[in-house]
């Protein structure tokens, strides 16, 4: 099978992190969550003692920064200077301001250098919000992956119970959710939106596996994809 890239694009809370990890686990691809890079700035930023609104700060101390993923079979290890994030950084207050973050010029700049580096080769399942429009404008497969507010809020909630590290009640997730949105569309630099080529994806009524078979199918129709 001839390796091609795949860019799930998606609002915050839409499972885009689960779907991409299973969907490249199938094709046997690298899965890679950009996600995880802003918030690994973001969690940095909170230990170096920094404001969100420091931006000169925040850009300094993201090339300075080094920030390393590694595929594994639970999914992608998050490693900031040669520790260990990956569980550190899907705290409730790395959440609140990744956005935020994630809405600087430099920082971006930064990072999206790198995520394009990492589909040279081909092979790949990247999740964001700017990867078809963006990063990988030229994937082979895109897809746009929503679901409404309230239920991308009940996904988040659950998860986070289940994880222990939850502080906030399901309706301050739900505003929480809604504002990122809100922040994430309205951004200047690479703001949240559909390439005019990806395919839209409601999951608000879907499972997870029949996510997964609706974009394995794209492969399979589109590229030849599959096992």
């Amino acid at each position: 099978m001839d390796k091609f890239n795949i860019a799930i694009d998606g609002p915050a809370g839409a499972g885009k992190s689960t779907i991409a990890r299973l969907v490249a686990g199938a094709l046997g691809f690298i899965y890679v969550d950009t996600g995880a890079m802003y918030r690994a700035v973001t969690w940095k930023v909170q230990q170096e003692g920094l404001l969100p609104e420091q931006e000169t700060e925040v850009a300094a101390l993201a090339n300075r920064m080094q920030i390393e993923l590694i595929p594994g079979a639970e999914g992608q290890q998050v490693i900031v200077d040669g520790v260990d994030v990956t569980k550190a950084i899907r705290s409730s207050d790395v959440t609140t301001h990744v956005s935020q973050i994630a809405s600087y010029g430099a920082v971006r700049h930064l990072l999206v250098a790198m995520q394009k580096q990492m589909t040279v080769s081909k092979g790949v399942v990247m999740d964001g919000r700017d990867i078809g429009t963006h990063v990988m404008p030229d994937a082979e497969i895109k897809v746009f992956l929503t679901a409404s507010v309230k239920e991308r809020a009940d996904r988040r909630f659950k998860e986070l119970q289940d994880s222990g590290s939850n502080t906030l009640t399901l309706d301050e997730l739900e505003q929480d959710i809604a504002r990122r949105d809100q922040f994430d569309e309205a951004r200047e630099i690479s703001p949240l939106r559909r390439a005019h080529d990806a395919v839209l994806m409601d999951s608000t009524s879907m499972t997870i596996d029949e996510v997964v078979d609706e974009i394995l199918g794209l492969c399979k129709d589109k590229v030849g994809g599959g096992k």
